[in-house]
């Protein structure tokens, strides 16, 4: 919609010379194609000057116009900048953004990927409450989940096989108040069917929270397949150069807060008889995304740098463009090392070889992201090899860069599991976990060929 339309929409008179010149409150970008969107949606004209790129607030604070105004603002009757912990202009067009790329009703940016889960979870559990999550997700989301939720006394179950819908049925309790999986695992990349999860969830009046980072809302959308919340490390393939860290919650709007017999009481109930609750006042389409708002994310105050905000509006501009180079070098790297005489093993789903095939041809058409995994033989000496003899691939822990990435899951982000635990999540010592980025793809190829030829000279 042009600025012109815009404003015929909200009845302006363009003919009247001299006419106040009403800005649109924001501009409806439904129906229009996924790359429109990650470059227009969620924008405002900037009307000071004009700007096309939208300014970095680097402002703490807002001025309110009078009394009532910051009233109104507090008491949550009108909706705009309190604080920058709380909203922030710049922040605000990427939220927009996001909720409208992953199908959302609306989206908090946060300080960092844990920083989303984290804040997501508190906003649905409290001290002796229990969630589920599949045991394939990423190390840090793991001991996020153990140790800092632990020591706030809210328990946590893993599902080995989320395809076993008993041993589900087993681990759910009367306390059990959230579910959390992966799209694609890291860095496995074993996939999961969100649908399969979401019914089971659903049964039980329990809400989905989805970590899409890996996929994006370019491969997968999490909400059409009914997962309830998305969440994002931004950080990676939404931001995708690996300069800002930040974090995404989008609302999904449709879990039925009034209907589950599971208690969410800040978000359902009245604290005061007169002041209604956010589900009164929000309703189902837009009550989570205002409580956690107002909530756990204000209160604990995992606020976003407006100037990543900034960063992080660049990435998703170009967000589909990436992901296509992205997914066609993994996919191409992934067959070539399936086919090579001393790689052991493969953790690629979309390869005929995966278990996970079926599943990612019908969900992914065969393009399942671009982090995955392979082993080499001699173990740690093996993999120490490799990695040493690497010189495009960049020896890093973050993931969705545009550089290609390569490190060790069992001497980093898996290190302090006991070894039985990475055994039983297949984190082999000689196991290389790469996030395949832009570069050429017959470099990225030359530089595995030879490093793995130093691998084999070590046999």
């Amino acid at each position: 919609m042009s600025l012109a339309q815009g404003e015929q929409a909200a009845g302006i008179d363009e003919t009247a010379v001299g006419a106040p010149r009403v800005i649109p409150a924001r501009y409806d970008w439904r129906g229009f194609g996924f790359e429109t969107r990650q470059i227009h949606s969620g924008e405002l004209p900037e009307p000071g000057h004009g700007s096309r790129v939208t300014p970095i607030h680097l402002s703490n604070a807002f001025r309110f116009d009078d009394f009532q105004q910051t009233w109104d603002r507090f008491a949550g009757v009108e909706d705009g900048q309190l604080y920058s912990r709380h909203l922030n202009p710049t922040n605000q067009v990427a939220e927009r953004r996001i909720a409208d790329l992953e199908g959302g009703t609306g989206a908090i940016a946060v300080g960092s990927g844990t920083a989303a889960i984290s804040s997501a979870l508190l906003g649905l559990l409290e001290s002796g409450d229990h969630f589920l999550s599949t045991a394939s997700i990423y190390s840090g989301t793991q001991v996020l989940f153990d140790r800092a939720l632990g020591r706030l006394g809210i328990e946590v179950d893993y599902v080995w096989d989320w395809r076993d819908r008993d041993e589900w049925e087993r681990l759910i309790r009367p306390s059990t108040k959230a579910i959390f999986t992966e799209t694609i695992p890291n860095p496995k990349n074993d996939i999961t069917d969100i649908a399969a999860i979401a019914e089971i969830a659903h049964d039980h009046g329990i809400p989905l929270v989805v970590d899409n980072t890996v996929a994006t809302p370019y491969l997968i959308r999490p909400i059409e397949h009914g997962a309830d919340i998305v969440v994002h490390s931004s950080t990676k393939f939404l931001g995708g150069h690996g300069a800002g860290l930040s974090g995404l919650i989008v609302d999904g709007g449709r879990f039925d807060w009034a209907a589950t017999s599971r208690h969410y009481g800040l978000l359902t109930d009245r604290q005061k008889p007169e002041v209604p609750s956010f589900l009164e006042r929000f309703g189902t389409e837009h009550a989570f995304e205002r409580y956690l708002r107002l909530t756990a994310v204000n209160d604990f105050g995992p606020a976003l740098s407006s100037f990543n905000g900034f960063l992080l509006q660049q990435g998703l501009e170009t967000l589909s463009v990436r992901m296509d180079r992205h997914v066609d070098n993994a996919r191409a790297l992934a067959g070539w090392l399936d086919e090579h005489p001393i790689v052991r093993s493969v953790d690629y789903a979309g390869l005929p070889s995966s278990p996970d095939h079926a599943l990612a041809e019908r969900l992914y058409g065969g393009r399942t992201g671009s982090v995955f995994a392979f082993t080499v033989p001699g173990g740690l000496e093996g993999a120490r090899t490799l990695i040493d003899n690497l010189q495009v691939f960049s020896r890093m822990t973050n993931i969705g860069d545009t550089r290609s990435l390569a490190i060790n899951p069992a001497t980093t982000t898996h290190l302090s599991f006991s070894p039985e635990r990475r055994e039983r999540l297949g984190i082999d010592p000689g196991l290389i976990r790469l996030s395949v980025g832009l570069e050429t793809l017959d470099d990225l190829i030359a530089d595995l060929d030879g490093a793995l030829g130093a691998v084999a000279a070590r046999l």
